[in-house]
């Protein structure tokens, strides 16, 4: 009989790796608030359950949450009903002190808690075309390889806890840049009288090339930018992440700082549009 896989948090990303999962052959039990999410959970062959049943009955569980205050409710219940020895793959973007907080208060249960951000959104989610960050407990981060090997085509082992949001808060500073850096290329092109979609193209054979460019150079080119790969409004959250990062190391970032006005100003016109939209405010700008 195939594993039985938890999933808490059903949403773009979690759903995503429920669905893969499934289809590599494991047996995923889920739990979402939303009953939309459970939905699509049930249709992708998936079981729907409480958060207890799930703790009780799944000795790997991938958490894919919103919040610190989620995540803290979350393990309030996982907790006392999970056995010891349970691994949670915890891929939320979160603060690292939050999460060697709330690791530090299952160290007397037996449960292991693996900080396992990822790397890319939902839209790469549902193709398996992600990276995860796996840091905590060595033999935890071996044991669960062949799992999450079902919805990532890249995974490493970064060290102690931690490590694994370190590096998150290093790639989303860096995406933030070639987003912007994007538009920016984008635009010059297209006020030079260059058609959109050549300068892309050309772009993309050049130096000049990144996976931003070829993942949100086509919005910027049809000048759409819905559906969201990631809203504007969850990438600012994710940027306040990077910013306390900055802070605690004392690194002044003045690319990011730059960028990061900019995103502000996208998430107040285009909440819930694709952080390409920074396109848009920068086309504004003059």
């Amino acid at each position: 009989m195939a594993e039985r896989i938890g999933v808490v948090g059903l949403g773009a990303m979690g759903g995503a790796f429920a669905a893969n999962l499934i289809k590599n052959g494991f047996n995923v039990s889920g739990f979402d608030p939303s009953e939309s999410c459970c939905a699509a959970l049930r249709e992708a062959g998936g079981e729907v359950t409480t958060l207890e049943d799930v703790a009780k009955n799944c000795g790997v569980i991938i958490l894919s949450l919103p919040s610190v205050k989620a995540l803290e409710a979350n393990l309030a219940v996982i907790t006392p009903a999970a056995a010891a020895g349970t691994i949670l793959v915890e891929t939320s973007t979160l603060a690292v002190e939050d999460k060697v907080r709330l690791n530090r208060t299952l160290e007397s249960s037996g449960i292991i808690m693996l900080d396992s951000p990822v790397s890319g959104n939902g839209a790469r989610a549902k193709n398996a075309d992600i990276s995860i960050y796996l840091s905590g407990d060595e033999a935890a981060a071996k044991q669960v390889i062949p799992i999450v090997q079902a919805f990532s085509n890249e995974q490493d082992y970064l060290g102690e806890f931690g490590n694994g949001m370190k590096m998150k808060c290093a790639t989303n500073m860096m995406v933030a840049i070639h987003i912007a850096a994007a538009a920016e290329g984008m635009l010059l092109a297209t006020r030079y009288g260059l058609p959109a979609q050549m300068a892309h193209s050309v772009l993309m054979k050049s130096g000049a090339s990144s996976m931003q460019l070829k993942s949100r150079g086509p919005s910027m080119v049809d000048q759409k930018f819905t559906p969201a790969k990631m809203s504007s409004t969850l990438f600012l959250k994710d940027l306040g992440i990077i910013q306390d990062a900055l802070e605690a190391t004392g690194l002044k970032a003045s690319m990011f700082e730059a960028a990061l006005n900019l995103y502000h100003e996208t998430a107040n016109a285009y909440p819930e549009e694709d952080t390409a939209a920074v396109y848009n405010v920068i086309n504004k700008m003059g």
